[in-house]
């Protein structure tokens, strides 16, 4: 397995400048390759992560997918309900997490991936940052990160802000879910450029892109090049994920059909999780002005 250096880190404070949410040193999860997955909302990246984590459960590989999203429906595909968030367990306690075990808000899925939903606060109040924290801090207290071989951390949507980036400060590689349109790509093009921010203070640095739901990758790719991305997985609009989270189902879980993809998406997570477990490197990224992609993309 190649190993991630152990870059030295600047000691300047995390978001000069800027509001920011910090990481306290205590809580590093350490020990344990962390991915985080980032994407325009809807674009996939919940399917995308519990079909990884259920292809890395295939490899032998004990997982744990982290939900980031108050709607904390990142996981239902593999326990097949809407879990209790961390948030809700917590102010059910009033805050006291001395009264929580492990099974008040781990929840054991489809093949033995653990799940967890770190929730969020309400509408206009707090911040994810927070939340992200408080769940690796319960589940260090809880020793549940010194069994596990891989972490996941599922981010809503395309918000980058200094609270919803906080998994970045966790993660060593970030993915970046994507389709094969203008929304998308300049989403990605926003990520990569937050992705970059947290990288000047911590180890996180983006691995790669993730083509979904799209038929051709024509301007993902032509996008990738110009900027020094690379696509890692390729996962055309299929029926049969559409219908996979109708069922509350991973893709792992479906019968095949005659002409479904099926079995070719099951090959693209699985070859997903080896390159992700045998490790990719860092990418040299440099993402376009707003004014500059929006030239780049499209015909004129």
């Amino acid at each position: 397995m190649q190993q991630i250096a152990d870059d030295p880190l600047p000691k300047r404070p995390d978001g000069e400048g800027s509001v920011q949410v910090q990481l306290d040193p205590g809580l590093r999860i350490e020990g344990t390759r962390v991915f985080a997955v980032y994407g325009k909302g809807g674009i996939g990246k919940s399917t995308t992560s519990s079909n990884l984590s259920v292809a890395f459960s295939k490899l032998g590989k004990r997982v744990l997918q982290i939900g980031c999203d108050p709607k904390h429906d990142s996981t239902f595909t593999l326990t097949k309900c809407l879990v209790p968030t961390v948030i809700d367990i917590l102010e059910s306690v009033d805050f006291h997490i001395e009264e929580l075990r492990p099974s008040d808000y781990v929840y054991e899925g489809y093949n033995g991936v653990l799940c967890v939903e770190a929730g969020g606060p309400p509408a206009g109040t707090g911040c994810g940052g927070y939340v992200v924290g408080q769940t690796v801090k319960l589940l260090k207290q809880h020793h549940l990160l010194e069994e596990t071989d891989v972490v996941i951390f599922d981010v809503l949507g395309d918000v980058v802000c200094g609270g919803f980036a906080a998994p970045l400060q966790h993660a060593e590689r970030a993915l970046i879910v994507t389709a094969n349109d203008f929304d998308s790509i300049f989403a990605m093009n926003r990520i990569a450029t937050a992705i970059l921010a947290k990288s000047k203070h911590y180890r996180v640095r983006i691995g790669g892109l993730v083509a979904n739901r799209s038929r051709e990758t024509d301007e993902i790719d032509r996008f990738a090049e110009a900027v020094g991305l690379k696509r890692l997985a390729h996962l055309p609009d299929l029926d049969i994920i559409r219908r996979s989270r109708l069922k509350k189902a991973t893709v792992f879980e479906m019968a095949d059909e005659p002409g479904s993809g099926l079995k070719e998406a099951q090959e693209q997570y699985l070859q997903l999780a080896e390159q992700l477990w045998a490790g990719v490197d860092p990418l040299d990224v440099h993402p376009m002005r707003d004014r500059e992609i929006f030239e780049f993309l499209g015909f004129n």
